[in-house]
């Protein structure tokens, strides 16, 4: 490391962490603009507030990584530019790839925090964000899908056509026990309640049916109680959000738990899991884009090269967006759909790469 790598690193970080600032202000500002009926409606303390707005930060810079690194770039660059600071040094003797080492180290070291904080920190406050809008953004959910079968074991399966959280009852709950393609046990109930404190399900008015070979059983049971492991109402609300609020780890375990239930999309859980991972490395690849184009010194200055960037940043956002779509909406496989935009991208700043070099 030089003195021209630690100048320029400097200047990297530090208009990369003043913009994080700024937005973050200009964020949290519009939001509450938009939120304060609701907290005065709720009657949100002013602490819970800004417990809130601490977890609601690192949310939206997460959200907006790339957009941060590649406008920071694109700005103290287009400045160097302006103030011939570039010229200077490629004419003495600096080629352009040693005028960028230290644009890939600044990059690779933001990127390793993304990736911590995409994988553990952003979801812990998520966690906390998602249980403060519950309480006093958002209305509660009254009722779950209908028709929601979810495989819970090897041999168990369930049903239920609707399940009122309000009421905390639920309407024709279904539980089948299959061995192989033998129906063992077939259990019908008008419906069904979930006991929290003693975590059994009570069932009304139930139809058990038992198979054993050539041997069938059925009778009837006014009320009775059963117990399924680890299966409670909320795993009938398939609520998007709580996914981010999940690390890594724990994503894991919720992404097997719920290919055993037979969860009908999946794509979702693989696209926030790649996710955390492909987009540290697009603030790389958005780094070199950036470079590229701002080190040339054209007219317009920093404003031309920002509203640039602008576009490109959007144009990468919404690419993502579609994409991620695609995959949840149309089947498309999750990890390339996370990586096509670094992939489109990547080839459009190597493209720029080597054009300026030249």
């Amino acid at each position: 490391m030089k003195k021209l790598d630690w100048y320029i690193l400097k200047k990297f970080l530090g208009t990369f962490f003043y913009a994080i600032v700024i937005l973050a202000v200009i964020t949290g500002i519009i939001d509450y603009s938009e939120k304060v009926d609701d907290f005065v409606k709720s009657k949100a303390s002013a602490w819970a507030i800004l417990v809130y707005y601490k977890n609601f930060i690192p949310y939206m810079v997460a959200f907006l990584f790339p957009l941060f690194i590649f406008i920071a770039t694109i700005f103290f660059t287009s400045k160097l530019a302006y103030k011939s600071e570039i010229i200077a040094m490629l004419a003495g003797g600096v080629s352009f790839p040693r005028f960028t080492r230290p644009y890939v180290i600044g990059s690779l070291f933001l990127a390793g925090i993304s990736l911590v904080a995409n994988h553990w920190i952003v979801p812990a406050a998520n966690k906390e964000r998602i249980a403060f809008e519950a309480i006093y953004v958002k209305e509660a959910t009254v009722a779950s899908d209908r028709n929601v079968h979810l495989q819970l074991s090897n041999d168990l399966y369930v049903y239920i056509q609707s399940y009122d959280y309000t009421s905390n009852m639920g309407y024709k709950f279904t539980a089948e026990k299959i061995d192989g393609i033998l129906l063992k046990e077939k259990l019908m109930a008008e419906r069904a309640s979930y006991d929290s404190v003693t975590k059994v399900w009570k069932l009304y008015n139930v139809m058990i049916r038992k198979n054993d070979g050539l041997k069938e059983e059925l009778k009837f049971v006014p009320e009775m109680t059963r117990q399924y492991a680890s299966f409670t109402p909320k795993d009938l609300d398939n609520n998007n959000d709580l996914m981010t609020a999940m690390t890594t780890p724990h994503l894991d375990e919720v992404i097997a738990r719920e290919k055993l239930r037979g969860r009908e999309n999946l794509n979702q859980y693989y696209v926030e899991k790649h996710r955390r991972t492909s987009q540290p490395f697009a603030g790389i690849i958005l780094t070199m884009i950036g470079v590229s184009i701002a080190s040339r010194k054209v007219r317009g200055g920093s404003g031309f090269h920002l509203a640039i960037g602008i576009c490109i940043s959007a144009t990468y956002i919404m690419a993502i967006q579609f994409s991620s779509t695609f995959s949840t909406k149309a089947g498309l496989n999750p990890l390339l759909a996370v990586w096509i935009p670094n992939i489109i991208f990547g080839c459009v700043a190597a493209f720029l790469y080597r054009k300026q070099t030249r």
